[in-house]
């Protein structure tokens, strides 16, 4: 699934939004709509100076608010209209939602352990990953196909949304996605075209290598 129209020169950057309390906590949030901190909001200022110098065309954003905030400051500095779209919410993991890292481990280790491996799970009884890129991935294309030539599309979401979504641009198999490292806070991957469709130009960019904070959220 590359939808490219090869040649036109298109970019998509997936930006990951900024700081949460539930990141600092490592509370997996899933599509609970949590705030961002003070720190975040300055991490998605910090982040949008460096991405409104890429002159994007198109901003695309989850409707959960620590998403839209993010994009927000994007918004301010380009006076674009945000385009807010629920199938870019991070994944829904049902009972996971809300537990933190270890009380994940403790209570559901095994299921844990399968989706580690790339087996298709469903967390807490939520979402299988193919699945959110089966509601993310169209998104995206969408909006990259109604760019001009040399356009820039930045989409807003979440650290799992965005990796299942480059996995299925990128036409890799669902139990590589996970070879996708993990985006830190405010940071971004970036797609160009290539001759033979989506090509992975970055990955996690925008500051020096931090710890990720959870991920899938």
């Amino acid at each position: 699934m590359n939808g490219t129209k090869g040649g036109r020169g298109r970019r998509i950057v997936l930006w990951r939004h900024g700081q949460t309390a539930w990141n600092l906590e490592r509370r997996f949030q899933g599509s609970t709509d949590i705030a961002l901190t003070g720190e975040g909001l300055a991490q998605a200022r910090r982040a949008a100076r460096l991405l409104a110098a890429l002159k994007p065309d198109t901003i695309v954003a989850s409707d959960l608010q620590r998403a839209s905030a993010t994009a927000g400051e994007l918004a301010a500095l380009t006076r674009l209209e945000v385009t807010h779209d629920a199938a870019l919410r991070e994944t829904y993991a049902g009972s996971w939602q809300g537990l933190t890292h270890e009380e994940i481990l403790a209570r559901h280790g095994e299921q844990y352990t399968a989706w580690k491996r790339g087996e298709p799970v469903r967390r807490g009884g939520g979402e299988l990953e193919t699945e959110v890129a089966d509601r993310a991935a169209p998104v995206v294309l969408n909006h990259a196909d109604k760019l001009p030539d040399n356009g820039t599309l930045v989409v807003v979401s979440h650290g799992g949304t965005i990796r299942t979504t480059i996995g299925r641009l990128l036409g890799l198999e669902a139990h590589h996605w996970e070879g996708l490292g993990g985006l830190s806070n405010c940071c971004w991957s970036v797609l160009g075209e290539g001759a033979r469709g989506w090509r992975l130009l970055e990955h996690n960019a925008g500051t020096l290598p931090e710890p990720v904070l959870g991920d899938d959220d």
